[in-house]
């Protein structure tokens, strides 16, 4: 099992990844080759993916970095191990590879958020040096095409 960041669409790719947001999510969400395109190109996230020795995408996870008047800082999206391949470590190895890619970025803050019925992954980010901040956190929903 290898990590790599994603710099092209490859054979596969696109079908895992959908698998992997339905997995998170618990719905179909639509995830088209213009969606991976878009991903891929953007400078701001970068897109990690675990490949098992068969070749099979076995998880991912996304880094986005920003700058902020507050110091330059990055958030950890879409962390998805596949099912099949659960209970192995790879929430932690891909974790901790974005910790260290995060580090090497030079951010000053790496953040994450985790639905509470995700009992294991909120046992694996205190476990590798993530602290609980007290905040609220606010979304708001735009409708769109897709």
């Amino acid at each position: 099992m290898h990590i790599k960041e994603v710099t092209s669409n490859t054979p596969g790719l696109r079908e895992a990844m959908a698998r992997f947001l339905r997995q998170l999510t618990g719905r179909e969400r639509v995830f088209d080759e213009a969606d991976l395109e878009a991903l891929i190109a953007s400078e701001n996230s970068h897109l990690f993916v675990a490949v098992a020795d068969g070749g099979n995408f076995a998880g991912m996870i996304t880094v986005c970095i920003y700058r902020a008047p507050t110091g330059r800082k990055a958030w950890v999206e879409d962390v998805v191990v596949d099912e099949a391949y659960r209970g192995q470590g790879l929430g932690r190895r891909l974790t901790e590879h974005a910790i260290a890619f995060a580090k090497a970025q030079e951010v000053d803050l790496l953040s994450l958020t985790s639905n509470p019925t995700r009992i294991e992954a909120n046992k694996l980010y205190p476990s590798v040096g993530f602290s609980r901040k007290e905040t609220n956190v606010y979304v708001m929903t735009f409708e769109s095409s897709r």
